[in-house]
C-alpha cells in the first residue's frame, strides 16, 4: 500500500513538473505589421469607409437637390406648373 501511494505521488509530481523553456528555443515571430492577417482584417472596414466617403461626396456635390425653377410650385414630391 505504501509503495502504491509513493508511486502515485512520484507520478503526480512528474506530471505537475513544468519544463523550463529556453528563450533560444522559441521561434522568431514577425511584428504585427509584417504579417498578413492584420491587414486582411483591416482591409474590409477600410474599403467600406472609402466607399462611404465617395458616396457622401457624390451625393453632396453631384446629386444635391437642385432649386425649383421659376413658375413651378413644389408640393412634397409633386411639382406643379403655375399657369398665369
Amino acid at each position: 500500500m505504501k509503495n502504491q501511494a509513493l508511486l502515485f505521488l512520484v507520478n503526480l509530481i512528474s506530471y505537475i513538473k513544468v519544463e523550463r523553456i529556453d528563450m533560444s528555443d522559441l521561434r522568431d515571430t514577425k511584428p504585427w505589421w509584417k504579417q498578413l492577417w492584420p491587414w486582411l482584417l483591416i482591409s474590409g472596414p477600410a474599403v467600406a469607409i472609402i466607399g462611404c466617403s465617395i458616396t457622401i461626396w457624390l451625393a453632396i456635390n453631384l446629386y444635391a437637390d437642385k432649386p425649383v425653377r421659376e413658375g413651378v410650385i413644389a408640393h412634397g414630391l409633386k411639382v406643379e406648373r403655375v399657369i398665369k
